[in-house]
């Protein structure tokens, strides 16, 4: 598509142009005529090429979540104007004013205050996933497009009204996960849905986590929530279980499980004591099954995904490390995937802004869609039940 502003200057060019070749002495009026409309023109064209490059209004909702320096540290791009940060931990806010230099006029300790004094038009998400809801509750009756840290809700029950007041106010309501970043991940899901390189899919294993949290040292405001089984739903099965979930949601394109299994540990009670911190998962499918497994106890960080189909299989290493073995390939092939070697938005704000400018459409069960991550949080429901219960847990 051609920018605005570059269509305006071929269409002054263009008549320059047509002037110089056809004007004569007789032809004035009409030039003046023609110089008045052109001007008139370049002016509708240039109004409407400033507005389309305003930076949308940007709210943060939270600001608990240790992922805040993705937006707050965050290079300007020109594509969001900050106008205010929310938090009932107004030590912790003013703190990260001090680290991210931001005015102290754009912070508030009430959301519904300043939603209604800054009029954002979009809001991200980082406190506790129990706040999430009441984020888009405050939001979708004001117009106001919302993307949250994976995942979406704590239960099945706070997704579906998230989903509910999406829908009905016709806003975005978008998830983030790094997985979704990856060149690795976008290529997988190429090779997979337009290339068919492994055929029929079988067997999906994705593993995800870290040494744990506390572990890794995350700061004690993001500690608070993590480890409390209300706030964050639960422990390495809700935070890291969700990748799965959503990797293979978005690869079945949304196919619904016939059940969920789930085994949960607390290897490190005295630390952990509320939380479990370690899970495994096994998601069943008509023809496919995907085994998560979910842990803060891993002696390094690891997000990776293996894919097996009928006729060959993938393995995503790391977000540009992969191997590849199938169809004319007999013999495992190792593959750098690189940013600029598929489609993929390195930045997920990139992707949020088009998304609101209606650049781009969200792929159904795509990685970032409601559909997939209203889903994410029923799997994770139901692999909760599952370990409290010591059974299989069918979807209905």
């Amino acid at each position: 598509m051609i920018p605005v502003a570059q269509f305006a200057s071929f269409l002054i060019f263009t008549g320059i142009e047509w002037k110089n070749k056809y004007a004569t002495k007789s032809l004035n009026q009409m030039n003046r005529k023609w110089n008045k409309s052109l001007l008139l023109l370049l002016a509708v064209l240039l109004s409407l090429s400033t507005r389309a490059q305003e930076p949308i209004k940007l709210a943060v909702a939270g600001v608990t979540h240790g992922h805040i320096s993705f937006i707050l540290g965050r290079p300007d791009k020109g594509d969001f104007q900050l106008v205010g940060v929310c938090d009932s931990n107004q030590e912790l806010v003013q703190k990260l004013a001090t680290q991210y230099d931001f005015s102290d006029h754009l912070i508030y300790a009430d959301l519904e205050k300043m939603l209604e004094e800054t009029k954002p038009q979009a809001v991200v998400a980082f406190g506790s996933i129990y706040d999430h809801l009441a984020v888009v509750e405050a939001c979708a009756p004001r117009g106001i497009h919302v993307m949250v840290e994976k995942p979406l809700a704590v239960s099945k029950e706070h997704a579906h009204r998230m989903a509910d007041l999406a829908q009905k106010y016709q806003i975005h309501l978008l998830t983030n996960y790094e997985t979704s970043w990856y060149p690795t991940t976008t290529y997988s899901f190429d090779l997979v849905h337009q290339q068919d390189f492994v055929g029929p899919i079988r067997k999906v294993v994705v593993h995800d986590g870290h040494q744990g949290p506390q572990e890794i040292g995350c700061d004690p405001y993001f500690l608070e929530w993590l480890t409390d089984p209300v706030l964050n739903g639960g422990g390495a099965l809700i935070d890291f279980g969700c990748y799965g979930a959503n990797l293979m949601t978005a690869l079945t394109k949304g196919e619904k499980p016939l059940s969920v299994s789930a085994v949960t540990r607390q290897f490190k009670p005295e630390i952990y004591p509320e939380v479990d911190d370690d899970a495994t998962i096994i998601v069943s499918y008509p023809g496919s099954q995907c085994i998560i497994q979910a842990s803060w106890n891993w002696p390094f960080n690891r997000k990776d995904m293996e894919i097996y189909g009928v006729s060959g299989y993938i393995k995503a290493d790391n977000n540009q490390d992969m191997r590849i073995r199938g169809k004319d390939i007999q013999q495992e092939k190792k593959l750098k995937v690189l940013a600029e070697d598929v489609d993929v938005y390195t930045d997920p704000f990139d992707y949020f802004s088009d998304v609101i400018h209606g650049k781009i459409d969200v792929e159904p069960f795509g990685v970032y869609s409601l559909e997939n991550n209203v889903r994410v949080v029923e799997i994770l429901d139901a692999a909760r039940t599952s370990a409290k219960k010591g059974k299989a847990i069918y979807f209905d």
